[in-house]
């Protein structure tokens, strides 16, 4: 239980810097739990397409959870989001 609690703590953190980076304001903190997890994929896809290593990367029981192209991902996502999501008035 402690485990997963950890990973969505990582993944809120990687996917709010990943969300401010952008300047993407619209959610809460589950928000960027979903972006930071959709960021690790988007980030590893990227970072094994264009042979890039892990720099920092935060293992649980196997799982390896990567920090910074989370982040990179997570950014990523948000400004493809930001242009398909219409701005509020």
């Amino acid at each position: 239980m402690f485990e997963i609690i950890l990973l969505l703590v990582i993944a809120g953190i990687t996917g709010g810097i990943g969300r401010s980076l952008v300047g993407f304001k619209r959610g809460g903190c589950i928000i960027s739990i979903v972006v930071g997890f959709i960021g690790a994929y988007i980030g590893t896809i990227l970072a094994r397409e264009f042979n890039f290593p892990d720099f920092w990367s935060f293992e649980i029981r196997g799982i390896s959870y990567p920090i910074v192209w989370s982040i990179v991902g997570a950014a990523v996502f948000t400004a493809i989001l930001s242009l398909i999501v219409p701005k509020k008035d």
